[in-house]
């Protein structure tokens, strides 16, 4: 038993050196579980810039690994070497997997170490262009009249259009056709030139087509109105009389079970520096992101956070029967 606790003191005093010394010039991997280009790779390549400062200057790499609702990248993680140099930068898909996807080689909740959650991207509703409502009150009484033949769109199965499309059927009672495209700006080609109805999506990725009068806009996804400029007037959904519906598509840091506690401390302790870079912030801004200020930004009000989403999300995908493998 001494022999036990001796090595125990031995191997925690070793773990807090190379904490110490951590990451010294060895380069950190952040993956990134969808294709270049994308909202959640911006968010990745910011937060690593971010990252570098408080971690001295670390050479920090994005890696994207797109595939089966995010799973393929994710996996790559809980599998890599528990030593802090392998992250994971995922949005709102972490919450999705264990239901999305079918014979996941990992599980959500207790093969990663939780890091803290980065920030949240509101999402609106919007609807082609020629569409005869002017406000969400409008566009209720047009759905009802409409049953059976509306198209909504999505950037693919698992994605945050496709998300926040199976919510927004759910709570609405209401069944619609499914239009999934390889990608958001497909989808919004198809929608600001009539061949869809309806798309959900990130602000983001909705912002310039609403500013250029190319699609309409009826409401947001959050709790609250946006104090942006363009997006101030729409209504929450919520407001328009959906109880409790709430969607954005957040976005956390990971690193595989096992890493030690000092280096998983020190790799938290540098994301709430990063998050309170003002050119950090400035970025996120400008994709219509808000940076993470709450307990979220703890490892444990992270996990939380995901397993209180995975709750939300996982009887509305069991509902809809779909699979993104």
């Amino acid at each position: 038993m001494k022999k036990l606790l001796a090595f125990t003191a031995i191997a925690a005093a070793v773990a807090g050196v190379h904490a110490q010394d951590f990451p010294g010039s060895k380069t950190i991997t952040m993956v990134v579980p969808f294709a270049a280009g994308g909202p959640t790779d911006r968010v990745a390549r910011d937060l690593a810039e971010a990252l570098r400062k408080p971690l001295g200057g670390a050479t920090i790499v994005v890696d994207n690994v797109p595939g089966a609702g995010s799973s393929i990248g994710a996996a790559k993680v809980a599998r890599a070497a528990p030593d802090g140099y392998t992250l994971l930068l995922n949005h709102i898909g972490m919450s999705t997997i264990p239901t999305l996807v079918r014979n996941v080689p990992f599980k959500v909740e207790t093969d990663f170490e939780y890091l803290g959650i980065v920030n949240d991207v509101p999402m609106t509703l919007i609807s082609r262009p020629t569409m005869a409502a002017n406000n969400y009150k409008e566009l209720s009484a047009w759905i009802a009249a409409n049953k059976g033949k509306i198209n909504l769109g999505n950037a693919g199965v698992g994605s945050a259009s496709h998300l926040c499309g199976l919510l927004f059927q759910s709570a609405t009672k209401t069944e619609m056709t499914p239009v999934p495209y390889k990608g958001t700006a497909p989808a919004i080609t198809d929608l600001m030139g009539g061949q869809i109805d309806l798309l959900c999506d990130q602000t983001t990725n909705t912002s310039p087509q609403i500013e250029a009068k190319k699609v309409k806009a009826f409401a947001v996804t959050t709790s609250k109105r946006l104090t942006t400029p363009l997006l101030k007037d729409l209504p929450t959904l919520q407001e328009a009389g959906l109880k409790d519906f709430q969607v954005t598509i957040w976005h956390g840091l990971y690193a595989p079970k096992g890493t030690p506690p000092a280096i998983a401390k020190k790799l938290n302790e540098a994301l709430k520096t990063a998050l309170k870079d003002p050119e950090f912030i400035r970025k996120q801004e400008g994709l219509g992101a808000v940076v993470a200020s709450d307990g979220r930004i703890e490892p444990e009000g992270h996990k939380k956070f995901v397993q209180a989403e995975i709750a939300k999300w996982s009887p509305i995908i069991k509902a809809a029967g779909v699979y993104a493998d």
